[in-house]
């Protein structure tokens, strides 16, 4: 006891001594006056988004008018009180609205970086550059000769001239990509060639912007150049985006995989993505870079990985255009004070330094934009997306403010430059843009993007193949084998065990090893008839659980989008189509099914290996509904691989007669729907590189009349579309799907979706 007295007594005093210095909780007044803040600016932001676009305005151009308005500007000038109440001038309370402002420049960054396509921005990497350094050189050397040329009364201190000049034409070499990105999403834009080359070029924009301003920062803390800065920001930035685009790409995409096979579901998708982008933000800001740079880039590499959710991507970026994004654009506005620029001296020199400004961006990103092969209405919208400069430029204003550059005077005078110039963005974009000529390959990329995001196959990123072994599952990874070739895709093949084990010890353990033996076996069958592209990612697993049906379940619920199945060689019981561990998955996917049958013999208790099947003719019998556009577009990308015909046809007859008036007892009428329809089956047969025929059948059994052109045309392989009916204890995909899966001669694959 004594030991622990004098063990307490130490502890006790300094706990005592330092209570002083607890951190105290958030006020009750701090806390109300954000809350207060933040629906007001919400409010005020969303309701003038709203108001722009009715009148066909980007919304963005009203959330940059929210803040102004609130500001003192307006607020400040009708309601003084009540304005500084509820914005008081106080550093700490402003910090915490400056807090929630920087995390809508993040989160519109990361939004950003997912719409982002790398692939057409490294095809257009030297426009991108040439725009960039256009758009920074003459902006910083008409802002340099601007600077030293202002009045001494524009200047905290006279004596540093050169510092002032170098920060002025820093300011005027900045870009907002925040603004330029939300505009461009506002406009429908961002997918376009210009909208891409834009991002890029603002990004690369902003980089040199950023690692100029950490120079100019240091230069103006020390009084004197600084090779170590320079040296520091450059070799920081080039190292982050190597880094980044080699290993960092890999890292990314085996933490997203890791966590959608381990833990899966939109909400853990999205919370990785936020912790990965905030944890690059904070590296980059580290190392004396922007965060915004490490945010982006972290969107960038999760957009591209097959891994990363669609639906967290749009949920991210709803709650961002929503919520933290007006805040952070209505916050920004919120710094302008008009009435200080209406002193006559404030006003002309302003005005001045607004016109060098948009002279000197609008020249250099137009000059750069036809260097770089761009054509003169492109240049003038790139002028126009360059020259907004947004929150960025009060964050200079701010740094600059704060190290003693800039006075008062010259912090207003830069920060309407940073809110005229992103409102003056959005209608000049859109009055640009109107004018520039969409080239044919664009067009058709964007139409391919069109069709792609309506595509069933092209939706298919990873596909689950249960297997035990037999010809029916050899086949089917044959032609995921073929799928994998013409789309990138994630396979992965499971051997699935019941939990069910003998009584004894010993035979427990030969149940045991006769169970690896034939997962070992059943898997390798599987994986050795894909002959799947060096690039495709493949995994095996070996899973048990209650049953195995439930196995197949519990992993397909992990964000697979096919699962690949083979019917049952076994005699099957009465109450099932194919078996009823089959039967049971079909029905309960979360997610599309093709199950295949390959009418191929199987040896008894072994693995036998079947030959690669050749596929000259695929058949697929349609309707013109939305499943056998699906069972189309699988039939045509395998027969892209393997240059077999797509023969698709439909099976017509002549309604009974007390169906139909007298003039209308005509097939022509039938014959012109069927090829209509035919017509369009084709035409997504040929976009997806396959050769193809339509066929139009007569009969009054269409199951009937399939099966007899398949045989008659040695068919060797039928695709079909069907959805599941709802029949107790079983699949039932309709008579005619059932007699065609059960006479023909060739396989047969069932597509369906839940």
């Amino acid at each position: 006891m004594q030991n622990l007295s004098l063990i307490l007594v130490p502890v006790l005093a300094a706990q005592k001594a330092a209570g002083d210095g607890l951190i105290k909780p958030l006020g009750h007044h701090e806390l109300l006056l954000v809350l207060v803040q933040l629906s007001l600016l919400l409010l005020v932001a969303r309701g003038l988004g709203e108001l722009m676009r009715r009148i066909n305005l980007p919304p963005v151009v009203g959330e940059l008018l929210a803040g102004v308005l609130l500001g003192p500007s307006l607020f400040g000038l009708l309601l003084p009180d009540l304005q500084a109440h509820i914005f008081p001038k106080s550093q700490e309370q402003s910090n915490l609205l400056s807090v929630i402002s920087w995390l809508g420049v993040l989160f519109l960054l990361i939004v950003t970086g997912l719409e982002t396509d790398l692939k057409l921005i490294l095809r257009k990497g030297k426009t991108a550059l040439l725009i960039s350094l256009g758009g920074i050189i003459v902006p910083f050397i008409t802002g340099f000769g601007l600077g030293w040329l202002l009045p001494d009364s524009f200047l905290a201190d006279p004596e540093k001239r050169l510092v002032f000049s170098l920060f002025i034409a820093t300011a005027m070499s900045i870009s907002a990509v925040p603004v330029i990105a939300k505009v461009l999403m506002d406009l429908n834009l961002i997918r376009r060639d210009i909208g891409q080359v834009t991002l890029a070029a603002g990004m690369t924009d902003d980089t040199i912007g950023w690692i100029l301003l950490s120079v100019v920062s240091g230069l103006a803390s020390s009084g004197k150049f600084d090779l170590g800065t320079i040296f520091h920001s450059v070799s920081a930035a080039i190292l982050f985006l190597a880094i980044a685009f080699t290993i960092g790409r890999t890292i990314v995409d085996q933490i997203l995989r890791w966590v959608d096979d381990y833990v899966g579901g939109i909400a853990a998708s999205m919370s990785v993505v936020l912790i990965l982008a905030l944890s690059a933000a904070a590296l980059t800001h580290g190392l004396g870079l922007e965060a915004a740079l490490g945010a982006f880039v972290m969107g960038i590499l999760a957009g591209q990985s097959r891994r990363f959710s669609n639906e967290a991507g749009h949920m991210l970026e709803v709650f961002t255009a929503a919520f933290l994004a007006p805040i952070f654009f209505a916050s920004a506005g919120l710094k302008v004070n008009l009435l200080a620029l209406l002193v006559p001296q404030t006003l002309i020199f302003g005005l001045i330094v607004l016109a060098v400004a948009c002279v000197g961006k609008f020249t250099g990103a137009y000059l750069g934009s036809r260097a770089g092969g761009l054509s003169h209405w492109e240049g003038l919208a790139m002028g126009s997306g360059m020259n907004a400069r947004g929150a960025m430029e009060i964050v200079v204003a701010t740094i600059g403010l704060s190290l003693g550059v800039l006075n008062p005077q010259m912090y207003s005078i830069i920060v309407m430059v940073a809110i005229v110039t992103s409102l003056m963005a959005p209608p000049l974009l859109r009055w640009t843009l109107s004018k520039v000529v969409m080239s044919e390959e664009e067009a058709r990329r964007l139409e391919q993007e069109e069709q792609d995001s309506r595509s069933f196959i092209k939706q298919i990123h990873r596909i689950l193949i249960p297997t035990s072994g037999g010809p029916n599952i050899q086949l089917a990874a044959q032609l995921v084998g073929y799928m994998a070739h013409q789309n990138s895709i994630e396979v992965t093949s499971l051997y699935a065990l019941s939990d069910k084990q003998p009584q004894s010890k010993a035979r427990r353990m030969e149940a045991t090893q006769v169970k690896d033996s034939a997962a070992e076996q059943a898997l390798t069958a599987v994986t050795e008839e894909m002959h799947l592209p060096a690039d495709t990612t493949l995994q095996t697993k070996t899973e048990s659980g209650r049953n195995k049906a439930e196995v197949i379940l519990n992993e397909a619920n992990k964000n697979y989008d096919l699962i690949v199945l083979g019917a049952s060689e076994q005699i099957r019981p009465q109450k099932a189509l194919f078996n009823l561990l089959v039967d049971r998955v079909v029905q309960e996917a979360p997610c599309a099914t093709m199950v295949v049958k390959s009418h191929l013999p199987q040896a008894k208790d072994e693995i036998c290996k079947i030959p690669q099947q050749q596929l000259k003719k695929i058949l697929v019998p349609t309707v013109g509904t939305e499943y056998s556009k699906n069972a189309v577009e699988i039939a045509s990308t395998i027969a892209a691989q393997t240059g077999a015909l797509v023969m698709i046809v439909n099976v017509i007859n002549l309604p009974q007669v007390e169906y139909i008036l007298y003039e209308q007892r005509s097939l022509a009428p039938v014959k012109e729907i069927a090829h209509d329809m035919l017509e369009q089956q084709a035409a997504i047969s040929r976009n997806l590189g396959a050769d193809v025929k339509t066929y139009i059948l007569q009969g009054t059994s269409p199951e009937k009349e399939i099966l007899k052109f398949a045989k008659t045309e040695e068919v060797d392989l039928i695709i079909l579309g069907s959805n599941i009916r709802m029949v107790t204890g079983r699949v039932f995909f309709g008579h005619r799907v059932d007699a065609i899966l059960s006479k023909a001669h060739c396989p047969v694959a069932v597509i369906t979706v839940p």
